[in-house]
């Protein structure tokens, strides 16, 4: 009978005839196996039941397995792919099954497992990964993959990840971690060890690649993220400039030199007045000090980082623009510079010196602001933005103002370093009831970017003690709260189960501002993991009803913080988005007016610097909504979207807004603010939070572009009015979205690569293209939203794993390519 059924030849789609003809005489035969005495001829006819139980899979009978089991020494191969596919299936139903009812399971595990290495095989990887997964045995996989099915297997696994819960998602990045480190593909190691924000696999995995030119190539990636790693033997100095990004700067200028855009421009060269219909061109230049603040910020944004422009960085002290704005328009101006000179430590302290020592509060401040911001994301040993920040005189002096910019400053420049010598200057802010809230507030927040996504106990416990405090009840409904609320949210950023035991403390509060405050610590803790269940319940929040009362104000904030927080989680994760933006349609149709201001942030939150279009169009038509706060947000997140892309079609879209706003002061500043973003750095520069192929999140940008966010919710409170410097907090998302090939001097070396859209090539059989309509361009490069580049030289091998950012090359000898 198996001969029969093994030799029979029939077309791809029918049945088997032996098997035709089998399957009346089913139960006949089940029933005479039954009967048979024990032997090798049992055995054998438990294994032709197997095959034959396969077409019965409909009536809830795993027979295909119950024979399976009593057969276990045949060759289960022989049968052929579908009957293996289908004894996984009964594996995993049968599996489910025993675990409810607490029954062994190592049969099925060891029957598993010798079906593992069948379908790795046949290049079926995602049969054998889901199979592993569904038994909870995926941690054995690497005794199962060998050098030339390694790849695909890692490659299926780690885009799985997104759509595991906890704790699978972790054990799924572990697995592929550890089969890449036993092949010695250290960069994408480090990539799996970056996204589990595990300090100690880092640094293993830094310290195991023992190549000096490929511990660069990893310090790039780990300074990408912005992790503050202390290594064992710093004594490479080269090294440690990689480690800290010192060379950003000069590499972005090597990057505008090339495309030949060092010229400075003027926001009158991205305003172009004259395109604006010319009955209004007139009205909405007029030199107010408004105007000339909006003109500061457009400034700082278009040039960020190319430390020259024509306004700011001029030789006279007088002829600067900061004496045509007046108060705080005065602070955010010359804070401005900051971001001129963004990464350029050695030049950047000369020129924002003699800014520091003015008499007038309001200039100091922004001096001490534009000092945070230029060390963002940079590391000096000297450590200069601590000395100068944290410099007792000025943020324990009397004005509010540059206490308020010393912390932000503090804030900004040591976003992810997890630094000690921060917690000593801020946490006596937080804790002490005798500041005034905006002091508590800005110190929480600055101690949250510093320690993001390390659930620090001293400073969660500090701010929990704050909003339990009784001499602070009243302060609590202070508009600066939320800042607190999201300091705390900060620490959890992205820990997912982690934030249940603060969520259990705050429910212990008794104010208003603690229901708001656990939401955005739980939107924190889960950003970017697309888990569905935390969207349903955030849109239950959206769906209560509101009622008029006291505790309005916590509320309001609640419904805000809960739609920022479905684009927060479902960020990253495409499905999620296509899905999230359908429901922001219905949030602003039935929603009430404190969700209606929250959904325009949110959509540019999803897709920052990603213009597309159906969501552009969509804040088109909330840019002219009735209601002012709406529309000031909108036209804010068409900023957002395009920012850094040089966008024609949003350009024209907000050239007709400033034609539209003429006459409303607050929505023609945003209008103006959203045109900087959308020319940041001149079109070089990205704020989406992922990169690295869209694998990584950066938890610091990440947390900028929220803490901008929350700022903007009730823009009239913060931005439009006094508080504009708060926009800076985007500067920790702003990076050159370039492609940099280096020479293992770390030299710029010009090579020609293939730029196109990536493709998703995960499970595809053969060796798919990876990108599409590619163009060839020599690099360095620009990559928009979703490109993708790769190698045309054959002379020349990647160090890295993507192509993205840094990438060092390494020259292939003469005997490698013979062999290729």
């Amino acid at each position: 009978m198996k001969t029969s059924i093994k030799t029979s030849t029939s077309s791809m789609t029918a049945v088997p005839k032996p098997l035709k003809f089998l399957r009346p005489h089913y139960e006949t035969l089940t029933n005479l196996h039954e009967e048979w005495p024990a032997g090798d001829s049992k055995t054998s006819l438990a294994d032709v039941l197997s095959v034959i139980g396969m077409t019965f899979s409909d009536e809830d009978r795993q027979d295909t397995l119950k024979y399976r089991l009593l057969a276990p020494t045949s060759d289960i191969g022989s049968w052929g792919h579908e009957y293996v596919r289908h004894l996984a299936l009964e594996i995993g139903e049968v599996y489910v099954k025993r675990v409810t009812a607490d029954e062994p399971t190592k049969d099925l595990l060891d029957l598993a497992l010798t079906l593992v290495p069948l379908f790795i095989q046949s290049n079926q990887d995602a049969d054998a990964v889901d199979l592993m997964s569904e038994l909870e045995i995926i941690d054995q996989m690497p005794n199962y993959v060998d050098e030339n099915t390694y790849v695909r297997v890692c490659l299926y696994m780690v885009s799985m990840v997104n759509l595991l819960t906890y704790p699978d998602n972790e054990q799924f990045l572990r697995t592929a971690h550890k089969i890449y480190l036993e092949y010695k593909q250290y960069a994408r190691a480090m990539v799996l060890a970056i996204r589990l924000h595990d300090y100690d696999l880092i640094r293993s995995t830094f310290v195991k690649a023992e190549d000096p030119v490929l511990q660069k190539q990893l310090a790039f990636l780990i300074a990408r993220q912005r992790i503050a790693l202390e290594l064992p033997g710093d004594e490479d100095e080269e090294l440690n400039n990689c480690l800290s990004n010192l060379k950003l700067a000069e590499y972005f200028k090597s990057l505008a030199k090339e495309l030949n855009i060092l010229e400075p421009k003027t926001p009158e060269d991205i305003y172009k007045s004259h395109l604006e219909s010319s009955r209004v061109a007139g009205m909405t230049n007029l030199d107010s000090a408004r105007h000339n603040l909006a003109s500061g910020f457009v400034n700082a944004f278009v040039n960020a980082g190319f430390g020259n422009d024509k306004m700011m960085l001029v030789d006279s002290e007088k002829e600067t623009w900061v004496w045509k704005t007046k108060d705080n328009g005065m602070m955010s101006t010359v804070a401005s510079m900051g971001t001129l000179l963004m990464w350029d430590i050695e030049n950047g302290l000369d020129k924002i010196d003699r800014y520091t020592y003015s008499n007038e509060n309001e200039i100091s401040a922004g001096a001490m602001l534009a000092i945070g911001i230029m060390n963002s994301g940079v590391r000096v040993e000297s450590e200069p933005a601590l000395a100068l920040l944290a410099d007792l005189e000025k943020i324990e002096g009397p004005n509010t103002l540059v206490r308020t910019a010393c912390i932000m400053g503090l804030g900004l420049s040591y976003a992810g370093s997890n630094k000690d010598e921060i917690l000593e200057t801020l946490l006596p802010f937080i804790n002490d009831s005798s500041q005034e809230m905006q002091i508590s507030a800005m110190a929480a927040l600055a101690c949250g970017m510093a320690f993001v996504g390390s659930s620090h106990p001293e400073v969660s416990e500090a701010i929990i003690t704050t909003l339990m405090d009784d001499d602070r009840k009243n302060q609590l409904t202070d508009k600066w709260t939320r800042f607190l609320a999201l300091g705390l949210g900060l620490l959890f950023f992205g820990r997912q189960e982690e934030v249940d035991v603060i969520l259990e403390t705050l429910k212990a509060v008794e104010h208003p501002m603690a229901k708001p405050t656990a939401v955005m610590a739980e939107i924190c803790a889960w950003a970017g993991t697309g888990a569905v269940l935390k969207i349903q319940e955030l849109l239950h929040i959206c769906n209560e009803h509101q009622e008029e009362s006291e505790e309005k104000k916590g509320d309001e904030l609640l419904q805000a913080y809960a739609v920022i927080g479905i684009a927060l989680v479902a960020m990253g994760e495409d499905v999620g988005q296509e899905m999230v933006l359908r429901q922001f349609g219905h949030l602003m149709h039935y929603g009430e007016p404190n969700i209606r201001k929250a959904v325009p942030l949110a959509m540019g939150l999803i897709s920052p610097s990603n213009p597309q279009m159906k969501v552009y169009d969509t804040l088109s038509r909330y840019s002219h909504d009735t209601d002012p706060e709406v529309a000031i947000n909108a036209i804010f997140a068409m900023g957002m979207l395009g920012a850094g892309t040089n966008n024609a079609r949003l350009a024209q879209l907000l050239r007709q807004l400033a034609g539209y706003y003429h006459r409303d002061q607050d929505a023609l500043f945003m209008v103006r603010i959203a045109q900087g973003l959308l020319h940041m750095g001149k079109g070089t520069m990205s704020i989406n939070p992922f990169h690295t192929d869209r694998q990584v999140m950066s938890r610091v940008a990440a947390a900028g572009l929220l803490a901008t966010i929350v700022a903007m919710i009730d823009p009239k409170e913060f931005i439009t009015s006094n508080s504009h410097y708060l926009l800076y907090f985007i500067i920790t998302a702003m990076h050159p979205r370039f492609l940099v090939t280096l020479d293992e001097e770390l030299k710029p070396l010009k090579v020609n690569v293939r730029v196109g859209q990536a493709v998703d090539v995960v499970g595809q059989a053969g060796r798919p293209k990876t990108i599409t309509g590619w163009q060839t361009q020599s690099t360095p490069v620009l990559l928009a939203y979703g490109e993708r580049a790769e190698l045309e030289d054959e002379q020349y091998i990647s160090l890295n794993s993507t192509l993205e950012g840094l990438v060092i090359l390494r020259k292939v000898r003469n005997d490698i390519l013979s062999l290729r």
